[in-house]
């Protein structure tokens, strides 16, 4: 869950939800970001559904005693997520196993499971370095360069998204999510250089302008969440709360 706090809600949006955005914005981004056409269908599956994994357990949110907030993805315990992770991409890799290879280089590249002790993060790390093996072996011709880019793609646009959740829209620069003030780490898919970073800014409450523009136009998106009162919150429970709250519509406009 992507959890953005108010003075009395919760702005939520669920994983997947957020990964729906992903891809939107994926699906305008010029043919030439995709290096290799061919896998252009490929590439957009992986990104809608690189969150596949959080559609459990989002499913019911979990409170956080000690930050007075609901679980988000970036505090939620470890253990369970690890279970799901693995299953999440085991689906993926049923319907398209080169989406399933981009999804695991994406959960591989977190940092807990390039430093972190622990057997299970290693034993999970491990088996996806196998998946990933395995995929590729099963791959007469795959083209590592363009698998590179494809992956840089994924995490772009992944970050696209989480800009437009995490961020109260219509936000001065100064104000937004400290991850993102100084534009996208994935940006060299783009500029060409890694040194040169894509700038994304609100310029008004529902509009988004990114320098240089990755998009073949502007385009209107939708972000499914929900306005979850903390009033309500603290008188039945987070889960319930958030059961009995609507589904709200965020429109964002992409600027070219």
């Amino acid at each position: 869950m992507i959890v953005r706090e108010t003075e009395d809600q919760f702005v939520m949006v669920g994983q997947h939800d957020h990964a729906r955005l992903s891809g939107d914005a994926a699906s305008h981004f010029t043919e030439n970001c995709f290096v290799d056409t061919n896998y252009v269908q490929d590439v957009l599956t992986g990104v809608y559904e690189h969150d596949r994994s959080w559609i459990r357990l989002d499913d019911t949110p979990v409170w956080n005693d000690r930050d007075h907030a609901p679980f988000s993805f970036m505090d939620y315990p470890l253990l369970p997520k690890l279970t799901l992770y693995k299953q999440g991409i085991d689906e993926v890799e049923l319907g398209n196993p080169y989406a399933a290879l981009l999804c695991s280089l994406h959960y591989a590249s977190f940092s807990i499971f390039q430093t972190s002790e622990l057997p299970e993060c290693k034993q999970f790390y491990q088996h996806e370095l196998e998946r990933q093996a395995r995929i590729k072996s099963e791959r007469n011709s795959l083209d590592e360069q363009a698998l590179r880019s494809h992956f840089q793609l994924l995490q772009l646009c992944d970050d696209i998204s989480l800009y437009v959740c995490l961020n109260r829209p219509g936000v001065g620069k100064e104000e937004e999510h400290p991850w993102y003030r100084k534009g996208f780490k994935n940006s060299e898919l783009i500029t060409g250089n890694p040194e040169h970073r894509i700038i994304p800014h609100w310029v008004s409450d529902k509009a988004i302008r990114i320098t240089p523009s990755p998009f073949t136009g502007p385009f209107d998106a939708k972000l499914k969440l929900k306005r979850v009162s903390k009033r309500l919150a603290a008188e039945i429970g987070i889960g319930d709360a958030y059961k009995q709250t609507e589904w709200s519509e965020q429109t964002i406009v992409f600027l070219s």
